[in-house]
This record gives structure tokens, sequence and C-alpha cells, in this order.
């Protein structure tokens, strides 16, 4: 049987070109792998002259990546042409059997030992962490000691305290006012950029105080458990189940929080979290209200009194968190929305009513199983939208079987990209659909002046005439769009540095996958330049 396909290799050394074109013999149709650009010299290789070719696209397995999954299919027998480099001349090697296509690209690291292991010793996260632990446990070896006897006489009440703190950090409405004025007071010209920056990574690493109050909150509640079993006479066994269970619950949730389970198996983390959560949370309440009713000479609950319960702390600080914890709950509501897939990538999820820059919202098919969030495209008038690239199981389902009505929580919240607003010159990075945030950007005022970098693939195909309307019409210093399906893959890292030299910006925000955010987070600030990225408990 004869060989039907052929691999061309074509080679100009004065370009530092290598560039790669398969076709069918016979049919001249490139053979259907990677979506990229191939530049291709003409016969008369003095005038340098080059022609382009194209092959389709296949499906990202991020869609805020550059790169492409490969397709696994099976490679049939070929017949591969290299190039002589000196005189341009094919030579034909002979492959019998399966072989992999030629690779230049060098292997792409996990995005789990980029969120482990590459962000850093000293994180802004990481200190925030250390803080928080190291001054709950001098509390604690305080206590221990003897040193602090009203820390060992209210163990319980601070390992509640650390329970309020961590979901205060948490708390989406909370977060939403502490950004509004963090905007309101540091957005101003006056304010030095090194305050504004502090203030920028502080709020974006809130999640250092909540994982650092989660495991405070266990090591008081085990010292507080401790002390119940040496003092069992002067307790009951139902305060000390509670304290148990309670205590169960909060390891089993704090096991699911952490990044490798909550890398590998989000589902679970989010389930395991919330329910594990609830359940701590109704123990507690039971707790609180027999630990401050029961009397040790009587053995018996006989003060179970609201204003019994009013004078002490842990009663309000519980209060506090239960409402915390409801609060968002209130404003879910099942909406009716209009979806659109401009292609099998990607769909477009519009709804009623104006959001302002940089805000962002969470919709679900069913609100006690997941949520998902996504950045949220306004004019701040008509109504608003999100750019959902199909990754996963739901968002795929919005491409192949859009429903008609959603389940959002209406109390949107802010992110990184809200404090934009904080800075007078911005540029804002972005690939793939993590343009979606910044889009609202252009569409209404803003306080900051911003230049937008896209760089994505196959730009109208995948995301629609309306997305690339949306870039359309500015200067190229303003909007920078690079489709690599037309103009090969850049340095997105040198693209950054770049265009914040030229726009003379006060800061980079960049929204990629989490190895690409770091290159260009880190590449700007070897060049001196502030710069944020989402980071992987943002």
């Amino acid at each position: 049987m004869e060989d039907n396909s052929e691999t061309h290799i074509d080679r100009n050394l004065s370009h530092g070109r290598v560039s790669f074109e398969m076709k069918r013999v016979g049919s001249g149709q490139p053979w259907p792998k990677r979506n990229s650009l191939r530049v291709f010299p003409q016969e008369n290789y003095e005038s340098q002259r080059y022609s382009f070719s194209r092959s389709v696209s296949v499906s990202s397995s991020h869609f805020c990546d550059l790169d492409y999954e490969e397709d696994s299919d099976r490679v049939e027998p070929i017949v591969e042409e290299h190039a002589d480099v000196k005189n341009h001349i094919p030579v034909k090697v002979n492959y019998t059997g399966e072989q992999p296509i030629p690779k230049l690209a060098k292997p792409k690291e996990s995005r789990l030992s980029v969120i482990l292991l590459d962000q850093g010793l000293l994180t802004v996260y990481k200190r925030l962490f250390v803080v928080c632990l190291a001054l709950n446990l001098t509390g604690l070896v305080l206590a221990a000691t003897g040193r602090f006897p009203y820390a060992k006489r209210k163990a319980s009440l601070f390992s509640i305290a650390n329970i309020f703190a961590l979901t205060l950090c948490r708390s989406e409405a909370v977060l939403r006012v502490v950004f509004w004025v963090a905007v309101k007071s540091l957005g101003r010209p006056w304010v030095p950029l090194r305050l504004k920056t502090a203030a920028t990574s502080f709020l974006q690493c809130l999640g250092g105080v909540h994982s650092g109050c989660g495991v405070s909150s266990l090591a008081w509640l085990i010292y507080a458990l401790i002390l119940t079993l040496e003092d069992r006479k002067n307790t009951s066994q139902e305060i000390t189940a509670l304290s148990s269970s309670i205590l169960s619950l909060l390891c089993l949730s704090s096991l699911a929080a952490f990044p490798l389970v909550r890398h590998v198996h989000h589902n679970v983390f989010e389930r395991t979290h919330r329910f594990a959560g609830w359940a701590a949370l109704a123990l507690l309440w039971a707790f609180v209200v027999l630990n401050i009713s029961y009397n040790p000479n009587s053995k018996a609950y006989d003060d179970i009194k609201l204003s019994t319960l009013t004078k002490e702390q842990e009663f309000w600080f519980t209060l506090a968190i239960t409402i915390l914890i409801i609060l968002p709950w209130v404003t879910v509501r099942r909406v009716p929305v209009r979806i659109t897939a401009p292609s099998d990538h990607a769909s477009i999820i519009k709804f009623e009513g104006g959001v302002k820059a940089g805000i962002l919202g969470r919709i679900s098919p069913s609100p006690l199983s997941e949520w998902h969030a996504f950045g949220i495209i306004s004019n701040g008038k008509d109504g608003h939208m999100m750019l959902a690239g199909a990754v996963g199981d739901f968002t795929k389902s919005l491409v192949s079987n859009p429903p008609s009505h959603l389940w959002v929580r209406q109390l949107h919240f802010a992110g990184l990209p809200y404090l934009v607003n904080m800075y007078d010159r911005v540029v804002l990075v972005a690939t793939g659909s993590g343009i979606c945030v910044f889009l609202s950007f252009l569409l209404q005022p803003c306080s900051a002046d911003i230049c937008l970098v896209w760089v994505a693939k196959n730009i109208e195909q995948n995301f629609g005439k309306e997305i690339k309307a949306m870039v359309s019409g500015y200067s190229k210093d303003k909007v920078i769009v690079h489709d690599t399906a037309l103009l090969g893959r850049p340095n997105v890292s040198e693209m950054s540095v770049d265009a914040a030299n030229r726009w003379g910006a006060q800061v980079v925000i960049v929204t990629s996958n989490p190895e690409g955010s770091r290159d260009v987070v880190n590449a700007c600030k070897d060049a001196g330049i502030p710069a944020f990225g989402p980071i992987w408990d943002s």
C-alpha cells in the first residue's frame, strides 16, 4: 500500500524560522492537526517572500490557554521530507508504523506544580497565613503556660472568633464594601503608588487570613477539648460530644480545602466545604447554648434564656457568623437567560440589568451543588453578559444544551479587576476568555486610563462577532489584539512589558492560566512595573 501523506519541513536560516505543514499527497489538503501560523519560503528564495497556510483548530484544555490540546488520533504511516538547510533540497525519510509528529514546544508544566511550587515562598498570601497562625499560637502557648488566664478560661471563644474572622474574609457582601472603600479612599492622584499596590496585594491575598484563621480555630478547639476532658466533672457529655463533632467537621472541611484536593477535585471541595460548614454551624449553636446554660453544681441546663445568652461573647460571634453565611443565599434567584454559542468553544450568557466595571458574578444549574464565577461584561445600563469557555461539564452543556433559566446570586462580588479604578493608568492583559471582565472598562466610563492587550486564538470564530466588535475601533496603542491563528504565538510577557512602558502604566493586571499569569507578573516586576494576576486561592 502506497504512502498517502507527506510532512514538509522548510527552514530558513537567515530568518531563524522552522515551520511544518502536513499534506495528503494528491489532495493538497492540510492534515487536520493544530491550528497555527505557517510561513513557507516561495520558490524564489532570494526574494525572501513567504506564503501562509492554516489548519483547523481543536478545543482548548483551558480556555485562557494559548495552546490547544493536541489531537490524540492515531497517526498513519507517513513519509517525512526534511529540507537540506543549505541548499533547500528535500530529503525523504520513510516511517513504517506509528510515529509521533515532531514537536518543537517544550513540555508544559502542570498547573498544580505552578500553583503549589512556583508562587514563591514569601508571597503576601503566605505571609498573612503565617502572621495569623503565629499570633494565635503565641496566645495558645501563653494560655497553656498560665500567662494568659482569660484565654485558658475562654479557649472555645478564641476558636469561635477565628471562625468569625475566616468567614468575614470570604463574605462577598463585606468584601464588596471593603473594595469600594479602598477604591474611594485610595483612588486619588496624591495617594502614593506604593500604598495602592500594598492595598491591592492585601485585598487580593485575604485568603491567607482565611486559611490562617481556619488552622488556628482548629488549634484552639483542640486545646478547649483537652481542657474539657481534663475537667469532666464540671461539664456534660453532650458538650464534650458536640465539641468533638465540631472538631471533626472542621478537620474534614480543612482537608477538602487543601490545594491538592481543591485543584484535582474542585466539586468535592466545594460541596464538602459547604455542607460540613453548615453542619458545624448548627452544632456550634447547640454547643454555645448548652455551654452557657450548663450549671456544674446541679449538673443540669437550668438557665436557657435569651437574656442569659446575650450576655456572652460566644453568642454574638456565632450570630454574626450565621448572618454572614446566610446573607448571600438570601439573594439567590432563578432568572431567565439568553444563551448563544458563537462556537463549540464558548457561550455568551445574557442577563437583564447593568453592572459596574470590574464586577464578577456567580451562576449555577443547581444552587446546592455547584457555583461558577465569571467576569461580567456590561455597559452599565442595558444589561450584562458572561463569556464562558467550554472547558468543563457545566460550561460545555451551555453550548450543547443551553438552558432557559439559571440560578444566580444577585449580590455580585468585587475582585482584583475592580481595583483598576484605584489607579490612573493601567495595562490589562488577558488571554482567551479571560478578556470578559476587562471589556466593561471599554464599554463604560472608567476613572483609570486603560490599555488592553488581548491574546487569543481564532477570535471571531471562537468568540463571535459581538465580542470582536467590542475591541474594534480603538487606536492600536489603547487596544492591542493578537490573534495567534493569524499572527502566531507571541511572548505575552514581553508584550505586556512593552505595552506598560509605552502606556506609562502604574500597574499591570493579567488574567490568564496559572503559568501565563506567573510569567507576565514576574516579567513586569523584573522590569520594575507592579503587576498582579490571579492566585490559586483568589
